[in-house]
């Protein structure tokens, strides 16, 4: 079945965050718009019904023209290449696992993680480097919620560039470095693309918290300075399983500590799979007993979800 562009709302289904030129990024583009009457119009909207955009989300999963080599297509339940400067949500079931690959090198993956069951409980980034006493994010890094459980854990990692302190991109910033920050201008900021895609799941700008990012790094310096890093290059993953029901939010826009004085930040490819040999981080396994404090949380973690049959 030949991969069928989503609906579901500006940007988050593979609209770009910035104009584009008239056939910029779109294939099988029908040349008619002839709208002057109701079946005229209505013949024109089916008709971009056969568009491919090189971002958007893939319908059915299982129709990715960038399914994973190690993926079975029809384990397939999110497929999705986001937009440079687009954002991108979902709700994932609990042992899902999802792998974000960087395949120019320019993407930047700012992500937050949310319990679905009870959004409240959202990523703390001051816990998630405290709880595993490491600030740098890599294989066997758990993402915390502010109440001692693990929401999701990173369990592969070919980049090992990524960061857990700068937060996201907000208007003001983009504003004085871009001279623009409208979420529908050429240099959106990751914040207001969060408010956007928290607002289709109920949520306020208050229940936006800090988030981490992938793909593009700071490090910090011996006077306590942030040096950046930047990427490892292209065509880099990192692949993470949710331990929780997840709602997961990605914006991806330009680290903020990026250097460079352009709006620089290129396509990153979504795909998540669940399958009987996927689950959620369990005794068994090493990362499990990776600190008495790690150790905790997974089983805060586990007690949450046997105590709701999940």
């Amino acid at each position: 079945m030949a991969p069928v562009a989503g609906t579901t709302g500006a940007r988050s289904s593979g609209e770009l965050a910035r104009p584009l030129a008239p056939s910029e990024g779109v294939t099988e583009r029908s040349e008619d718009h002839s709208t002057d009457t109701v079946l005229n119009a209505r013949a024109d909207a089916r008709a971009q019904g056969g568009q491919v955009s090189d971002w958007m989300p893939y319908l059915p999963a299982s129709s990715s023209p960038f399914c994973p080599d190690d993926v079975a297509a029809d384990s397939l339940t999110w497929a999705e290449t986001v937009a440079p400067g687009g954002y991108t949500h979902k709700v994932l079931a609990r042992g899902t696992r999802f792998r974000l690959e960087d395949p120019t090198g320019e993407a930047c993956a700012h992500t937050l993680v949310y319990n679905a069951l009870e959004p409240t409980e959202r990523l703390n980034v001051a816990d998630t480097q405290k709880i595993p006493w490491q600030a740098y994010l890599g294989t066997g890094h758990p993402l915390l919620s502010g109440d001692g459980r693990v929401l999701a854990t990173i369990v592969g990692d070919t980049s090992g560039r990524h960061d857990a302190f700068c937060g996201t991109s907000t208007a003001a910033w983009n504003a004085l470095r871009y001279g623009t920050a409208l979420p529908e201008g050429p240099a959106p900021a990751g914040r207001d693309l969060f408010v956007k895609a928290a607002a289709k799941h109920g949520l306020g700008p208050a229940d936006v918290p800090p988030s981490v990012s992938f793909f593009q790094s700071v490090r910090v310096a011996e006077d306590g300075s942030f040096r950046w890093v930047g990427s490892s290059g292209a065509g880099t993953s990192v692949e993470l399983v949710a331990e929780l029901p997840l709602l997961v939010l990605i914006a991806n826009v330009p680290h903020p500590r990026d250097p460079r004085p352009e709006y620089v930040v290129g396509p990153l490819r979504v795909h998540a799979w669940r399958t009987p040999e996927t689950g959620p981080t369990t005794p068994e396994d090493e990362r499990f007993d990776a600190s008495p404090e790690v150790r905790r949380a997974y089983l805060n973690t586990l007690d949450y979800a046997e105590a709701r049959g999940l």
